[in-house]
């Protein structure tokens, strides 16, 4: 039975929001957080916004204290996926993504992977010091160490026996007995070593890799770059199936529902600033009444 707040994107500050949902209620949450120190999304300097901390330390206590209170309305078999980029002050890279990762697994959270969200159209930069940042992070946690985890939905192609094989000798191993080193990292495969390279390679592609290519995302009623709906897209594949909840705490430009309601799964949001509670209910809209969850 659904609840009414399911497909709807709910007006207010997480910490209290969340009060009103039962435990064990989202099957997955998956969420990009406003970064400390980046933008100001509220004109009101005592809104309680996240991002706009006097310091780091300030910023992590919060994002902590926030996904400690989300736990307990986590599924046991649920994902926790959090997108994060970090932030320069006075010439210093503060480590906001990892600080705040182990801040979180300190707390109880399983941290089961740090992915590299590789931005292939990162904006340019002027800096001449230091490499340009075309990066963010992603990290999966788990609230047990068992939970639901759909690898086939997420897999990439291979690689070892296409044009981007880098394996000594190339495609010329393929089908053939003794065709790896017996002192390779395959040595003793018997199935190898007989030319059945398809049992030991998954028809469907490998299985997913931790770094992310994905280009930025856009949506013409914003300003900035949103989260990509391709990033939002397999951490949903990889976590829920049809008719599954999926819960954003940060909805912003509404990116995780609208790829929700495309995948046939629910969601339920929440966001602090009421323009952008609008702005990502018109964007949603469509969809909703597309995918018949309204």
């Amino acid at each position: 039975m659904k609840s009414k707040h399911e497909n709807k994107i709910l007006l207010g500050d997480v910490r209290e929001v969340i009060k009103i949902f039962p435990d064990l209620h989202f099957q997955a949450i998956i969420t990009s957080p406003p970064y400390f120190g980046h933008r100001k999304y509220s004109e009101k300097s005592s809104s309680g916004e996240v991002g706009r901390e006097s310091n780091p330390e300030q910023y992590i206590e919060n994002i902590r204290q926030i996904f400690n209170g989300l736990r307990p309305k986590l599924k046991d078999n649920g994902l926790l996926w959090l997108n994060l980029g970090d932030t320069y002050r006075e010439k210093t890279l503060l480590g906001i993504p990892w600080r705040t990762a182990l801040a979180l697994q300190s707390d109880g959270w399983i941290l089961r992977s740090d992915i590299i969200w590789r931005k292939t159209n990162a904006m340019p930069s002027s800096i001449k010091d230091r490499p340009t940042t075309d990066h963010e992070y992603v990290f999966m946690f788990s609230k047990t160490p068992e939970y639901l985890y759909y690898a086939d939905a997420i897999r990439e192609p291979h690689v070892t026996f296409s044009d981007k094989s880098k394996m000594k000798g190339g495609r010329n191993h393929f089908g053939k007995r003794d065709g790896t080193p017996e002192n390779g990292k395959n040595g003793g495969n018997s199935n190898l070593h007989n030319g059945r390279w398809d049992q030991a390679f998954h028809p469907n592609g490998r299985n997913k890799r931790t770094v992310w290519d994905i280009s930025l995302g856009k949506f013409r009623d914003t300003h900035f770059a949103v989260y990509p709906e391709k990033l939002v897209e397999t951490c949903i594949l990889a976590s829920t199936k049809e008719g599954d909840l999926v819960f954003d705490p940060f909805m912003g430009s509404g990116t995780t529902a609208l790829v929700a309601c495309k995948l046939g799964r629910n969601f339920t949001g929440v966001e602090l600033v009421e323009k952008y509670k609008d702005m990502a209910e018109k964007r949603v809209s469509p969809y909703l009444k597309q995918a018949k969850l309204v």
